[in-house]
């Protein structure tokens, strides 16, 4: 399977950036502190369209493959209600190139984050130093939005 391009850069730019945002070197010069609602979102189902468009993968419709993508490595982000993504660099005191506990139990839930926001190429990214608040998963689940994706059900003959 071949990845898009767009995948490939978004994810090696957060690679690349991992390294220095976790010693510090960015923290003076380009860190904007900042706080943020929204949802942790899996970020290549949400940036490949795999699954469907992005209503299609979130909330506890989307929560098992979101726990498995994140435990295969896949970052995770934070889909603001304004719809902006940040992708999720490191939370405080956690390993940032692992799937950690902390991860594992917010994946797909709404939540409110401080930390340090980044742009670099037009990619946003979020160092997260404290989960302030956590809603839980509010997004609808499969009972209410339908089978996701919606090519999956069958055609009628």
């Amino acid at each position: 399977m071949t990845l898009p391009r767009t995948i490939i850069g978004f994810l090696l730019a957060a690679v690349a950036m991992i390294g220095p945002l976790a010693s510090g070197a960015f923290a003076a010069t380009n860190a904007k502190p900042i706080e943020v609602k929204g949802e942790i979102i899996d970020t290549w189902c949400y940036l490949s369209g795999v699954m469907g468009g992005p209503d299609a993968v979130v909330g506890s419709a989307h929560h098992t493959c979101a726990l498995w993508c994140a435990a295969g490595g896949i970052p995770v982000g934070v889909r603001a209600e304004d719809g902006t993504v940040y992708m999720v660099l490191k939370i405080k005191g956690e390993d940032p190139l692992a799937q950690t506990d902390t991860i594992m139990e917010i994946q797909s839930n709404v939540i409110v984050a401080k930390g340090n926001h980044y742009v670099r190429d037009g990619v946003n990214y979020l160092v997260v130093e404290k989960v302030v608040a956590n809603e839980g998963i509010t997004n609808k689940n499969h009972e209410d939005f339908g089978p996701i994706p919606g090519f999956a059900v069958p055609e009628e003959e």
